[in-house]
């Protein structure tokens, strides 16, 4: 495909992506995009340092090869290199959305299902309320001077509603959303964002401020996948740590984290926004255990990483898009389901907090959660709504605090957003996990 020159590795990512984003705000109309783009990251790696290139005409990928090889220094014991020793060669084409492709539904049919449901929102505790249609299809195709050669594409499309609410003194904010990777699976919501519209109603009507305190928390797949993703999913990207031997004391591989029950994983091959069928580098997307049953036991890398650290690959070299080097990203991270059922996890909690949606989170070695929507556990059951502000805990501290994990698990991906790092934001990731019982939370 390219003549790449000797002596230095040389890798390229082209991209065609399909884009779709539809808004309103109420009822008004207004955007209504639709894009299709190209184009190519090109690498140059000499064994000293990387050259790289972005570029948006694919006629002139061979020309910044090139210019990037002109600027390096050819090494003729390049292929010995840590660096490039560690990257796969992997040939492969996964095609899946041929035949149910976004690119194929009009624009017209994406807006009059927005549209459709709009007509769900019609509450006065809807103070007012955003909402958006998006998809996108991306396909992507790497080579590398090892001989790397794949091909595989990505799509997923959601509804995603903003919702302003009020009710006498108390006001919230909510988001009800559906992903989905076809078109047809967003058809015919109109049960399932109802009942969704209808507890948040409820929820800013009836909600209480919570007594601040020390509580039982649970937390819902959507809360665990958010909490996985922000406290302990960073934690585990080993950027972090090369060169900071305090960050690898901290990730002693073989320590012991938590509970047997507690097993984290990144896995890359889960269908819908984290799928990566293989990364950035064309390194196979994998199941990685970060712990498994209580103990550390993986981080996940690029090449350089996995050379530094001289631990296997684990497919996690992403970029938001071929204007970005890849770095190293989580893709679907959770909490592997337990063998309890629900309604017993939930009826040995005397006092606690439930936490259903979450607004935001974030963290690093302490993380904050702020919920959503939040009720009360008492005495066993779910009872009334309560108005909380955060959540915060040290992170190895919150996971030997995990006490029990149940067998309802759900993955899900997020509908606009998606995770940051450095200035690439946002990423498509997804998360999600069992309810997740942590013993002791600070609650405000």
């Amino acid at each position: 495909m390219y003549n790449f020159p000797k002596g230095l590795y040389t890798d390229v990512r082209i991209e065609e992506i399909f884009e779709t984003k539809i808004g309103f705000k109420k009822d008004a109309l207004q955007e209504q995009k639709v894009r299709s783009n190209k184009g190519a990251f090109i690498r140059v790696f000499d064994g000293e340092r990387w050259y790289y290139s972005s570029l948006t005409d694919l006629s002139r990928v061979q020309e910044c090869i090139d210019a990037l090889a002109r600027m390096a220094k050819p090494n003729e014991n390049i292929a010995e290199h840590p660096v490039v020793k560690a990257f796969e060669v992997n040939k492969d084409r996964i095609v899946q959305h041929e035949k149910d492709s976004v690119t194929d539904i009009p624009v017209t049919e994406k807006q009059a299902l927005l549209e459709g449901y709009l007509k769900l929102l019609d509450y006065p505790e809807i103070v007012h309320h955003t909402s958006y249609y998006v998809d996108n299809k991306t396909v992507k195709t790497i080579y590398s001077s090892k001989g790397t050669a794949v091909t595989f594409d990505k799509q997923t499309c959601g509804i995603r509603l903003n919702l302003e609410l009020a009710s006498s003194d108390n006001k919230n904010r909510d988001v009800i959303s559906k992903a989905a990777i076809r078109f047809d699976e967003l058809i015919g919501l109109e049960d399932y964002l109802k009942e969704r519209i209808e507890k948040a109603i409820a929820f800013v009507r009836e909600a209480v401020p919570v007594e601040p305190g020390i509580y039982t928390v649970l937390l819902s797949p959507e809360a665990a996948g958010v909490f996985t993703h922000e406290s302990f999913g960073h934690k585990s990207e080993s950027d972090f740590m090369v060169g900071d031997e305090t960050m690898k004391a901290e990730w002693a591989l073989g320590k012991t984290i938590g509970r047997e029950l507690l097993t984290i994983v990144d896995d890359g091959l889960v269908p819908g926004n984290g799928y990566v069928p293989y990364d950035d580098e064309g390194t196979r997307g994998k199941k990685t255990y970060i712990v498994k049953n209580g103990k550390l036991t993986g981080r996940l890398h690029s090449a350089a990483t996995s050379a530094a650290l001289e631990e296997p690959l684990t497919g996690n070299a992403r970029a938001i898009n071929f204007q970005f080097e890849p770095i190293v990203r989580m893709t679907t991270t959770y909490i592997e389901k337990g063998d309890r059922p629900l309604k017993d996890i939930i009826g040995e909690i005397d006092k606690g907090i439930y936490v259903e949606t979450i607004r935001h989170g974030s963290g690093m070695s302490t993380f904050t959660i702020a919920p959503s929507r939040a009720y009360k556990i008492e005495n066993g059951k779910i009872t009334v709504p309560v108005k909380v502000s955060v959540i915060t805990g040290n992170v190895f501290e919150t996971l030997a605090e995990v006490d029990a994990v149940s067998k309802e698990f759900e993955l899900l991906s997020f509908v606009g957003g998606g995770c940051g790092k450095m200035e690439q934001y946002p990423l498509p990731v997804g998360f999600g996990g069992p309810y997740t019982r942590v013993r002791k939370l600070k609650v405000q």
